[in-house]
C-alpha cells in the first residue's frame, strides 16, 4: 500500500457569541482536518492544532512541503515516516506550525494503519488500560461584559457544567489577577465545596501576579492551575510548583520530546498536558508519555478541536498506565469543552455525542470500537463547512 495524496480540510463557521479567553477573543469557530489517501482506497484521518489564519498556513506546510517527502510511502512505516519528514524540517522549525502540522499527517497515518490491521488505535498504542474515560467540562469563557456580569454568568455557566454530570469543570481567568479571584469565587460558589475545579490561566501572568491568584486557589481547594506563566519560563513554573499547594499543570505549547524533556527534567508540572495535534503527532505523544512517565509526572492530554482530535484522545487516554499504579489511582481525564462546537458535535457519520454519554454514565465518555480512530468523518458536512 502507498500513499497517494495528502489533503488539508480547514473548516469555518461564525460563532452565535463571541468567545474569548486571556490573550484574545474569537468569533469564528475553525478546525484543521488531514486526509490522507492511499492506492487501495484506504482514508485515514487526523487533525492539526491551530485556529484561523494558522490553520491556513499550516495547510501549505501540510500539502506543500510534507506532502511531497511522503507520496509512494508505506503508510504503516509510521516512525520512518516521522523522523524523515522532522529531519528534512529540522532547518525550518523544531517547534510551532511545522510540527503542528506533521501532527495531523501522523495521526492520519495512525488511523490508516488501525484500519489496515483491523485494530481500535488504543490497541496499537498499547492496549486498553480502561474501555471509559471520566470527562471533565470546560467553559466559562471571557466576554467583553463588565466583572459583575462576568461573575453571574461564570457562577450560572460552573453549576450547569456540575449538574449535566462531568466529573469536574475548568475555568478561563484574564481579567486581572483582582478580578480573576471574584471570578474563581464565583465558580466555586457555583459548584459547592467539594466539586473539583480547574483554572486556566493561557499564560497571562507574571510570577508575582500568578503566585497572589494561586494562594486563592490554594484557599479554594482548585485541583490544578494550567499554564499560569509563558511557557518560556521554566523557572517561573518551577517557582510556583515549590510555592503552592494547588498543581501546576501545562505543556500545550510544547512540542516533541525534545521540548518536554527541559519541563520534565526541571520538575515544572505536577500534571502534564501534551497536546496531540500539535507536539508531532502520536508517534511523538506516546515518546512524551513514556517520558512524563518516567519522571513519574502524571499525564492529562489537552484536548482542543473536532471530533477527531476528540476520538484520537479517547483512545490514547484509554491506553495510558496509570501513575504510579494501585487498587485506586487517580484516572486521566477527557477535556471536554462546552462551548459551540459544530466540528466536534456533528462532523461524524456516526457523532459521539460525549454530552449524552456524560448524562446516562455519570461523567464518562466510552472509547469508539472500530479500526483505527474507530470514527468517520461526514463528506457532506466537511464540503459544507471547507473554507479555500
Amino acid at each position: 500500500m502507498k500513499i497517494t495524496r495528502v489533503k488539508s480540510h480547514i473548516l469555518q463557521y461564525e460563532l452565535d457569541r463571541e468567545l474569548g479567553y486571556s490573550q484574545q477573543f474569537y468569533s469564528r469557530r475553525s478546525a484543521h482536518l488531514v486526509e490522507v489517501q492511499t492506492d487501495e482506497g484506504l482514508t485515514g484521518w487526523g487533525e492539526c492544532f491551530g485556529p484561523g489564519n494558522v490553520a491556513i498556513a499550516n495547510r501549505t506546510i501540510v500539502e506543500e512541503v510534507i506532502q511531497p517527502m511522503i507520496l509512494g510511502c508505506d503508510p504503516v512505516d509510521r516512525d520512518a515516516i516521522w523522523h524523515n519528514v522532522y529531519n528534512l524540517l529540522r532547518d525550518h522549525g523544531q517547534k510551532g506550525m511545522p510540527i503542528q502540522a506533521l501532527s495531523g499527517v501522523d495521526i492520519a497515518l495512525w488511523d490508516l494503519t488501525g484500519k489496515i490491521a483491523g485494530l481500535p488505535l488504543c490497541k496499537l498504542a498499547g492496549g486498553r488500560h480502561r474501555d471509559r474515560v471520566p470527562v471533565y467540562g470546560y467553559g466559562m469563557m471571557l466576554g467583553r461584559e463588565d466583572i459583575d456580569a462576568h461573575v453571574s454568568r461564570f457562577r450560572d455557566e460552573a453549576a450547569g457544567i456540575k449538574e449535566a454530570g462531568f466529573v469536574a469543570t475548568k475555568m478561563k481567568v484574564g481579567l486581572g489577577h483582582r478580578n480573576d479571584i471574584r471570578l474563581i469565587e464565583a465558580v466555586r460558589s457555583g459548584i459547592g465545596e467539594e466539586f473539583p475545579f480547574m483554572v486556566d490561566a493561557n499564560h497571562c501572568y507574571t510570577v508575582a501576579d500568578a503566585f497572589y491568584v494561586g494562594q486563592a486557589l490554594d484557599e479554594m481547594n482548585a485541583y490544578w492551575f494550567e499554564e499560569p506563566v509563558a511557557p518560556e519560563d521554566l523557572d517561573g513554573y518551577g517557582e510556583l510548583r515549590t510555592r503552592l499547594k494547588t498543581n501546576i499543570s501545562g505543556g500545550e505549547a510544547e512540542f516533541t520530546r525534545w521540548g518536554w524533556r527541559h519541563l520534565l527534567e526541571g520538575r515544572c508540572l505536577d500534571i502534564a498536558q501534551p497536546e496531540v495535534c500539535a507536539l508531532g503527532g502520536i508517534s511523538e505523544y506516546l515518546k512524551v508519555l513514556a517520558l512524563a512517565h518516567t519522571h513519574f509526572t502524571p499525564v492529562v492530554n489537552h484536548v482542543w478541536g473536532s471530533a477527531v482530535a476528540v476520538a484520537a484522545n479517547l483512545h490514547l487516554l484509554a491506553a495510558m498506565p496509570p501513575v504510579p499504579g494501585g487498587l485506586n489511582p487517580r484516572e486521566p481525564m477527557l477535556e471536554f469543552d462546552t462551548t459551540d462546537n459544530l466540528f466536534r458535535d456533528d462532523l461524524l457519520v456516526e457523532p459521539m455525542d460525549i454530552p449524552a454519554q456524560v448524562r446516562r454514565s455519570g461523567g464518562y465518555a466510552s472509547v469508539p470500537e472500530g479500526p483505527g480512530l474507530g470514527v468517520e468523518p461526514d463528506p457532506g458536512f466537511i464540503e459544507r463547512y471547507s473554507v479555500t
